[in-house]
């Protein structure tokens, strides 16, 4: 098995641990009250996501090699950041993290962390990802398409998200992780 296959391994172990960690999150959420808020994009973002980490696999494989690419030495320290800033947003929103935007009535917008300094650093995380993962093994074909497919997804995530803190006064809702 390359290094590729065990970043992407990696990787997917991390996506099931975002999954496991936005469930209880969301019973969390539901328990005090929330209502979620564009369940209807959610199916579509878990099947674009789940599409992007098979591209990663299956277009090196088709070519034949998954070796790492002439620019490996970038593109794996910046999918490697994305994964801390992901991590640095979940850890900043606590309890209040998620894949589903699911407000919580009461709850203040949080400011600290990466998100004193952008609204959304999360979505971040996935643009430069959806660039830097497939990049590592030169899977240009899986880069454009997630990138081109993503950039409609998450405007419409945004604004659904951006819907919602304007109809509940700005409170209690908070971008999701992933998506990824």
């Amino acid at each position: 098995m390359s290094v590729y296959y065990v970043l992407l391994a990696l990787t997917a172990a991390e996506r099931v641990l975002e999954m496991i960690v936005s469930t209880a999150n969301a019973k969390w959420s539901f328990a005090r009250g929330g209502r979620e808020v564009g369940r209807e994009h959610f199916p579509v973002m878990v099947a674009l996501h789940t599409a992007f980490l098979i591209g990663c696999v299956v277009e090196p494989w088709l070519r034949g090699r998954a070796a790492l690419s002439s620019i490996w030495p970038v593109a794996l320290p910046v999918a490697i950041g994305c994964q801390a800033l992901r991590w640095w947003c979940i850890t900043t929103l606590g309890r209040q993290w998620n894949t589903r935007v699911i407000v919580v009535p009461g709850l203040k917008r949080v400011t600290s962390g990466p998100y004193r300094w952008l609204p959304h650093p999360n979505y971040l995380a996935v643009v430069l990802e959806g660039i830097a993962l497939p990049a590592v093994s030169g899977a240009w074909l899986t880069a454009t398409v997630f990138t081109i497919a993503n950039a409609f997804l998450l405007r419409t995530r945004l604004l659904s998200e951006n819907r919602a803190l304007h109809m509940l006064g700005q409170g209690g809702l908070h971008e999701a992780g992933t998506g990824s």
